[in-house]
Parts: structure tokens; sequence; C-alpha cells
């Protein structure tokens, strides 16, 4: 095999608390209203993907968590962001033979690509797969074709291949602007705070289902724009102040205005889905459950103060933001209301060491709360606990052994 020429990188899931749900456009993946989301850390949620190329390629051929997928010219999104990332390769490179020669300038842009990616974690279970993909393929493109564009250009590629994929090129909070132009080039993401702008805030993921939901993302939203009376009061009325007041409390560091408008943004999310014909269900009753028992622990202490904040996106997982105090309390209650199976590392690997010493799920029940607001749900009911932290964005894997490909491609 003659020369070829490799990137690695990761990237990483961002949860909306301005959700994006509707498409004005979709074939350019134009929503109709703009979303705000928060990266998390990579640690435990990220996307991971190789790209090859090389003269010697017959043609180009992308695996996905092990498996080959065979139709990938018939698959539009990801044409998309194959053509726009060579368009900017190919005038780079007639660029670099005006200054430096075309003996200089590999022809990148002509060869074809092998491709691997894979998630650590499970894909097309509500958990953003489909965002950290798209963004980390747009991302590794960027880099191995040494591309001169911003952040905030590259993801008007990346929205091309998943809308929500834009937002996880930054890092920290993230805003994507809707835009109004036809072509989309003011449909892109921005950042609204970097990672380490609220350090208190952590987020707590409850995976309560593993499984691929029921109606995709991609067919849900397209229905509820074409039968819910609500979304159009939604995307007119609501969101454009919501954005508003979002970036103002991530300024603020307003954590009260910050969970009031996370919470009511995803309970106003599902009343759009369920005000879809036919109506879509996202949660279950384990879902629910857990919004019950953030309710009770908001409402049940002293201060009246909001203390978590839950939201959903289109999957039956719940996101719980939070502070740093708040977290073992919380971790405490989902442990004792959703118990693991026998394996406790599994359910909660406590990365930060916050129960050395003690049994989670059986510590004392914050003062005042009421025990009997929702049963103890069977054993493996909540698969797993995740506790995270805001995070960064995309970043180069440069370890010699770090890569998908082996050394035949594939």
């Amino acid at each position: 095999m003659g020369t070829v020429y490799e990137k690695t990188a990761t990237s990483p899931v961002n949860i909306a608390v301005i959700k994006y749900w509707g498409k004005r456009d979709t074939n350019l993946i134009l929503p109709t209203n703009s979303s705000l989301s928060v990266t998390l850390s990579q640690d435990h949620l990220h996307s991971k993907t190789t790209i090859r190329a090389s003269p010697d390629f017959e043609k180009t051929r992308l695996w996905l968590n092990g498996v080959e997928d065979t139709d990938i010219e018939k698959n539009k999104r990801l044409q998309n962001c194959f053509r726009e990332t060579r368009r900017l390769r190919k005038e780079y490179e007639e660029k670099l033979c005006k200054d430096k020669g075309a003996d200089n300038v590999i022809p990148l842009s002509e060869y074809n690509l092998h491709i691997c990616s894979e998630n650590n974690f499970p894909t097309a279970a509500g958990l953003a797969s489909s965002a950290s993909g798209f963004a980390c393929l747009a991302y590794t493109l960027s880099q191995l074709y040494e591309l001169p564009i911003s952040t905030t250009e590259l993801s008007k590629i990346a929205r091309q291949g998943s809308g929500s994929a834009c937002r996880s090129l930054f890092g920290g909070f993230v805003a994507w602007e809707m835009g109004s132009k036809d072509d989309g080039s003011d449909s892109q993401a921005v950042q609204v705070a970097p990672q380490d702008h609220w350090p208190e805030l952590e987020a707590l993921i409850c995976v309560v289902s593993d499984a691929k939901k029921g109606t995709s993302s991609t067919e849900g939203m397209q229905n509820t724009v074409n039968t819910s009376t609500l979304l159009q009061h939604r995307i007119e009325h609501i969101v454009p102040l919501r954005m508003k007041s979002m970036i103002k409390a991530i300024h603020e560091r307003d954590y009260q205005k910050f969970a009031e408008i996370t919470m009511q943004d995803s309970n106003q999310f599902h009343a759009v889905c369920l005000d879809t014909s036919p109506p879509i269900f996202y949660l279950n009753d384990v879902s629910r459950a857990i919004i019950r028992m953030i309710t009770e622990y908001n409402s049940s202490n002293p201060e009246r103060k909001l203390k978590a904040a839950y939201t959903f996106d289109a999957g039956p997982n719940a996101v719980i933001y939070t502070t740093s105090e708040n977290i073992p309390g919380i971790i405490n209650l989902i442990a004792k209301y959703f118990p693991s199976n026998e394996n406790t590392s599994e359910y909660f690997s406590d990365p930060f060491q916050l129960f050395v010493g003690k049994t989670i799920g059986e510590q004392p029940l914050p003062l005042g709360f009421n025990d009997q607001i929702i049963p103890v749900f069977p054993k493996g009911s909540v698969k797993q606990i995740l506790h995270t932290k805001v995070g960064e964005g995309p970043k180069v894997v440069a370890g010699e052994y770090d890569g998908l490909l082996n050394k035949q491609g594939c």
C-alpha cells in the first residue's frame, strides 16, 4: 500500500436545555427554532472516528460500531459532509498550488476514504449519538484536510449531517442559532460560555433504556411539524424568550433560572410530542417517576429552592443538572428508588470518590422528603448512573495505537 494519511478524533455528547424539534428545511437541516445545550465531558460519553485517505483505496467505506455500512452512497447526510469538506479541501489545494506549486500539494480531495467510527454509549437510545457522531466526522475530516475555517463555519457542515451535531463542535455552553436565510448560511453554532465558566454545574445521567427508540427523531419531529398546533405557539412565542433568559442565566450563573427553564422546556418538548398525530411517547414509567422524585426533592427542601433540574431528549433517559454539593444526595435518591442489579460497579462507578466507605441508596433521605412519593422500582429499572461535568469540544487523538483502522484500512 502507498502513502496513507490518517486522523483520529473524539467528539462529545451535548444535551439541550432549550430543545431543537422540527425542521423548516429537511435537506439543509434548518431548524424551526434556535436551541441551546451543555456539552458533557468525554470521559463517559463520546464518539471516536478514524479517517484514512489513500490513492490506493478503490472506494470510500464506512464502519460504524464494527459493522460496515454498504449503502453510504444513499446516505444523503453523510454525503453532505463529504461533499462540503471535499469542496473546501479542493479550494485549499488550489490556493496552495498557487503559493507552493502543484508538486508540493497532496490532492487529498481526490482520494477515497476509509472511516471507522464508534460510540462508547448506546446508539439511537436518546443519548444524542447522531450529534456526537456527525460532529466527530466533520471535525476529523477538517483535521485530515487541514481546513482553514472557524469552528462556527465547520458547524454549518456538521449541521447537514445531524442538526444537533453543530452544537457538539464546541465545549461548554452552546447555542444553535436557527438563522433566517434560505441557503442556511446563518444557521450555525456559537459558544455562549466556555467549559470552565460554571465549574459547580454537573450532570447525572440515568440510563433507563439502551434500546433503540421506537420513533426516530427525524421521523418524529417532522410529524410534529406537520400536525402539532402547540409547536407553532412554541416556536413563535416561547423559545425566543427562553433563549434570551437562558443565555442570561448562564452568563450570571443563575442556577434557579437555569433549572426552571430547563425543566419547563423539557416538559413542553414532550407535550409537543404528545400533541403530534399520532402521538409520540418517549418517556416511560421510570422517566415519569424520576420527574416526580426530582419535583419532590426541590419542593421539600427548607429553602424551597430548585436544587436539581431534569431534562429528557427524545428517549426515556434522564439528565439531571445540579450543582456539585447536591450530587451525593441525588445519587442516593436514585439508587434508593431505582436500585441496581447485583453489579454495583457497572451501575455507578463513582469516578469522583463520593461514596468511599458508604453504600449508595442506604444514606438518609433529605429532611422533609416524602418517601412515599414514588414506589421502589424493580432492580435494573435504571441500568446505570453516570456522573459527569461540563466538557470540552472535539479533540485529536494522537497516540500511535489509538486509531480504529488496522494496517489494511478496515
